[in-house]
């Protein structure tokens, strides 16, 4: 069978490579990048992944130089074009433009990859570093701007691209890939998704044999589908399905959940309400007890916190069941991005942990080296899981349903303590107040992805008409404000206030009155954008307020396969009528608590789907 090879330099989106090969028909292989030439002999191509390294001696990535000498095609991917063009003898700089999010490339010279493509394309970049000077043999075949976007060497059919065309926020990234595949690489289709669903079902049935098997239901699309492909491999009675009810769920969804995993055929179902020992959960690490889980802060200590505990609480109840720990498998409906957000080294060895996964913590880990983890899906991504399960005959309320991540709520409060904040210095604010005159920075912190690399970095407020304003400007403001100033990974656009942002901080943390509250909006606002099209809504609660003790995010997010996306476009996906009816509904019922309404604006990258 013919094979592609994807040399993985830590990217995010290596695994996103992976798959839109695979959607092609090919089979694709991933190496990480110490891989030794001799293994890549027959390979009919070699992909570069990015990366969050730069190409300066310190941080540059080693690799077997012999691999780009072994007359195969090449194409480089950000990382993996600098690499290329280093080797080459080209520059890269550190010093040149810094780009994040969707731009517009200019492709300046005819290129067989370029096939079939418009002079002008749309792109999502995502880097620091970039080629300032093209090697010798290389032409550029695009720009973003003065930036080097595309180098080629149609002789040695070598290629670059320093924007990703995997990610679906570049709108003609397939019919790249597709020209690299078809056009110059010479490939035939053979590879199927029905290949792979046949595959996982044998592979459960070899693994488990006539053990049992506990599966960690959500309700969600993913862990369905793990359930499904179970109860088609192995007999009922070797299933056991666990619900967890962390006391972060959203509203009345457990009870909705519980209902749905009957109707797939669960013959053994428990339902376990753990509200009070999430919230007073502990971890230990190096000797240092972490927690309370009602008194954190931090994002990630949230969610190994989370994790942890919940694998102790299924643990609990594998013994109460009379089964052997070390007998018992645990099947959890973990995607590729999952791993590779977590910074899982058995997926990459130079991926950056952009956040830990409640399906990825130690203890889970430890269990996976013991081989008793089955993870059905990991191989894929969003999108496909919900081909898979359609394909399985799911009912479509399950294939199509929202995401909604394991630590739940308790990552959609942004716990914050003003004893702890770091200053802003006064010139990121000169600077936002520069680039959009009402604007002002604000101490708390979000998760965000930058170049590979994960970022912690501050929230950036904008107040204007948003019945007015057109999207467009709403995006080149958050765009210029998050490339700009490098502080500030996400921005908010307030809806509910006409004079100036007088916003401060103030202490947050997990109580009930908190997470109760929080609940209740969140209906309201997917109430409001039930719809809307877009892939996932959901309320952020805020430590934001000036008489008032919170302020509350919306975020409504366009995406297939949640490594990349961008906020719903207002006027587009949806409508200034629903963000109205929201506004309004969140004053009227909690004007003594809200302060701000906000709409989150920013793309990934650089701000993750998730706040926290």
């Amino acid at each position: 069978m013919e094979e592609i090879a994807i040399l993985d330099c830590g990217g995010q989106y290596t695994k996103v490579i992976d798959r839109r090969i695979r959607e092609l028909g090919v089979k694709s292989l991933i190496f990480p990048i110490t891989v030794k030439k001799n293994e890549l002999k027959e390979m009919k191509g070699i992909i570069l992944s990015g990366g969050p390294n730069s190409i300066g001696q310190n941080e540059r990535l080693t690799f077997d130089e012999g691999i780009l000498e072994l007359n195969i095609p090449i194409l480089g991917i950000c990382y993996g074009m600098q690499l290329i063009s280093d080797y080459y003898g080209g520059i890269v700089d550190s010093n040149t433009k810094k780009e994040y999010g969707e731009y517009k490339i200019t492709i300046k010279e005819e290129s067989p990859i370029f096939t079939n493509l418009k002079k002008k394309e749309k792109v999502l970049m995502s880097h620091g570093d970039s080629v300032k000077e093209v090697p010798k043999g290389f032409e550029v075949i695009a720009t973003s701007g003065k930036v080097v976007a595309g180098i080629g060497n149609d002789q040695k059919k070598i290629y670059g691209f320093q924007f990703h065309p995997e990610v679906d926020l570049t709108e003609h990234g397939n019919i790249m890939l597709e020209n690299f595949i078809r056009k110059i690489c010479n490939c035939k289709e053979e590879y199927k998704l029905e290949d792979r669903i046949k595959e996982s079902v044998k592979n459960i049935k070899k693994t488990v044999g006539n053990n049992n098997v506990i599966v960690l239901v959500s309700g969600g699309v993913d862990s369905a589908v793990t359930t499904a492909l179970l109860l088609k491999a192995l007999k009922k009675e070797q299933i056991y399905a666990i619900h967890v009810d962390t006391g972060f769920m959203r509203k009345n969804e457990s009870t909705s959940i519980c209902k749905n995993l009957k109707e797939l055929g669960l013959e053994n179902l428990i339902r376990i309400n753990a509200k009070r020992k999430f919230l007073n959960a502990t971890i230990e690490e190096n000797g240092k007890i972490i927690g309370p889980l009602k008194d954190t802060i931090s994002p990630e200590d949230k969610r190994r916190i989370i994790g942890e505990t919940f694998i102790h609480i299924v643990n609990e109840e594998i013994k109460k069941l009379g089964l052997d720990i070390e007998k018992t498998f645990i099947a959890q409906g973990t995607l590729r991005p999952d791993l590779i957000e977590s910074g899982n080294p058995e997926v990459s060895n130079f991926a950056h942990k952009i956040k830990t996964h409640h399906n990825d913590v130690e203890l889970v880990r430890i269990a996976r080296k013991k081989g008793l983890i089955i993870e059905t899906n990991s191989d894929w991504h969003k999108d496909e899981v919900r081909k898979v399960a359609r394909m399985l005959g799911l009912k479509e309320e399950i294939a199509s349903r929202e995401p909604f991540p394991g630590p739940g709520l308790a990552i959609r409060i942004i716990c914050h303590d003003k004893k702890t904040e770091d200053q802003i210095l006064k010139q990121d604010s000169k600077i936002a107040k520069s680039i959009y005159e009402e604007s002002k920075i604000i101490p708390i912190k979000t998760v965000g992805v930058q170049g590979d690399a994960r970022s912690y970095k501050n929230l950036c407020l904008i107040k204007t008409d948003f019945k007015k304003i057109s999207d467009k400007t709403i995006s080149e403001i958050a765009k210029k404000i998050t490339d700009q100033i490098t502080s500030i990974n996400r921005v908010g656009l307030i809806l509910n206030e006409k004079n100036p942002i007088l916003a401060t901080t103030k202490n947050l943390k997990l109580e009930e009155e908190n997470i109760n509250l929080l609940r209740e909006i969140d209906a309201i606002v997917r109430k409001g954008l039930k719809k809307a099209k877009v892939n996932q809504t959901f309320a952020v609660l805020l430590p934001i307020g000036i008489t008032k003790n919170y302020s509350v995010a919306i975020r409504a997010f366009v995406t297939n396969d949640f490594m990349t996306g961008k906020a719903g476009r207002i006027g587009k996906e949806i409508s200034v009528k629903q963000l109205e009816w929201i506004k309004e509904k969140i004053e009227e019922k909690y004007h003594d608590k809200i302060e701000y309404i906000i709409y989150d604006i920013t793309s990934k990258p650089p701000a993750t789907t998730e706040w926290e």
